[in-house]
């Protein structure tokens, strides 16, 4: 049903790759975002959480680099763990605290003079200007609904959960971690489908689309679109809503062995922003768009 539009939308849905690394610790962990272009003009949409990791790295390693030097300057005597952990509390650093942060554009755009970001100051949603690229890496542009979908409406969502990616290290010289040239570059792209159940409105007006699966971890600023590849809204969360189906310390039998199960059921539905406020989004500044 979805196969011809996953191959057009595909086109201009690209992926945001995040690395990062705890406190006291070299082990590397990969995250996903997903954004997709508007026009030919490097103009893309993604989820203002997924853009909030670029002013965050910046952030997190004049953190880090301020720690560093103030513990480098700490007397190698007897009260120096003592000293640093007083620093560290006074930084904010325990064992699960990420203090690194690296994140790139997968296949976007070449050359140019960086990017600008802007958020939404309302909704999880956020607008990013690649600048004077020389060549653009992604094809077409999403055509956006003119009318908003309905209760009911078979509609898909695309981005990149379960990265596959791996061209990341630590650096030891610079204790820091970086991408390279090398590994696997890419995670496979993955689609899913699912049926509008309801609209989300604040005090305001209708912000979001209700799909009746969930959106994954790495789809988030992903386009949902329908069977034509026409675009209804973005991908930016999921929630999670108890069924009430609960079984408490229940006996069962496994494999001939009977053992007491406990479960909670939940319903995850997944949450777009609505197309509306991405076309009003765009209009506040002056983004071509297309309709139909």
């Amino acid at each position: 049903m979805f196969v011809q539009a996953i191959e057009e939308v595909g086109g201009f849905t690209r992926a945001f790759h995040i690395i990062q690394r705890r406190y006291g610790d070299k082990a590397i962990f990969p995250d996903c975002g997903t954004l997709f272009f508007v026009n030919d003009e490097g103009y893309a949409i993604t989820a203002k959480h997924v853009a909030a990791a670029i002013p965050a790295a910046d952030q997190m390693e004049k953190k880090y680099r301020e720690f560093v030097g103030e513990r480098n300057r700490l007397k190698r005597d007897a009260s120096y763990r003592f000293e640093e952990k007083l620093l560290e509390k006074r930084f904010g650093y325990a064992k699960d605290t990420i203090m690194q942060l690296r994140n790139t554009f997968v296949d976007c755009v070449e050359g140019g003079d960086g990017f600008t970001c802007t958020f939404h100051p309302k909704y999880d949603l956020a607008l990013i200007k690649f600048n004077n690229p020389v060549r653009l890496c992604y094809k077409g542009h999403a055509v956006f609904a003119k009318e908003p979908p309905k209760q009911g409406q078979f509609l898909c969502r695309l981005g990149f959960p379960f990265p596959e990616f791996n061209n990341y290290r630590y650096n030891e010289v610079s204790d820091a971690i970086e991408y390279y040239k090398g590994g696997v570059p890419v995670s496979p792209r993955f689609p899913l489908e699912g049926m509008v159940t309801r609209f989300l409105r604040d005090a305001d007006q209708f912000f979001g689309i209700e799909m009746s699966t969930p959106g994954l971890p790495g789809q988030s600023g992903g386009p949902l679109f329908d069977s034509a590849g026409t675009v209804y809204g973005m991908q930016y969360s999921t929630n999670s809503l108890h069924l009430g189906f609960d079984v408490i310390d229940q006996p069962i039998r496994i494999a001939n062995n009977e053992r007491n199960v406990t479960d909670y059921s939940f319903m995850r539905l997944g949450q777009c922003i609505h197309v509306d406020i991405i076309k009003s989004f765009l209009r506040e500044h002056s983004v071509t768009f297309y309709e139909e």
